[in-house]
């Protein structure tokens, strides 16, 4: 679970700001998270209690954003989502497809006092 990694550092990332920025306390943690990614909210959303425990970042509210997959068709060039089922272009049929958003995860802000 990858998940568990994420969340750990997550948490370091909040110690190093909070000594850095002088900070006692995270209100919120928006987060970026490509639909792509591999990453589960929802994991997260249940370690961050537990790893944040005793921490600046004991009791924040996570809000994450999710980042829709964005794909760009080699044949005709068009670029914007795909059906995840047909894994086709929607314009031409085309199977040659690059990722060109969508897998995304990183810290957009954090709201402290």
């Amino acid at each position: 679970m990858h998940e568990l990694g994420i969340t750990r550092s997550l948490v370091e990332l909040v110690r190093t700001e909070a000594e850095k920025q002088g900070f006692t306390r995270t209100l919120e943690i928006r987060l970026k998270v490509g639909e792509y990614s591999g990453v589960i909210p929802d994991y997260i959303l249940d370690l961050f209690p537990h790893v944040a425990k005793d921490t600046a970042a004991e009791g924040a509210a996570l809000v994450f954003e999710t980042v829709p997959g964005r794909f760009l068709c080699a044949g005709c060039g068009r670029e914007g989502p795909v059906d995840r089922k047909a894994a086709r272009c929607p314009a031409c049929g085309g199977t040659d497809l690059k990722l060109t958003a969508g897998r995304e995860f990183f810290v957009d802000s954090l709201k402290v006092e």
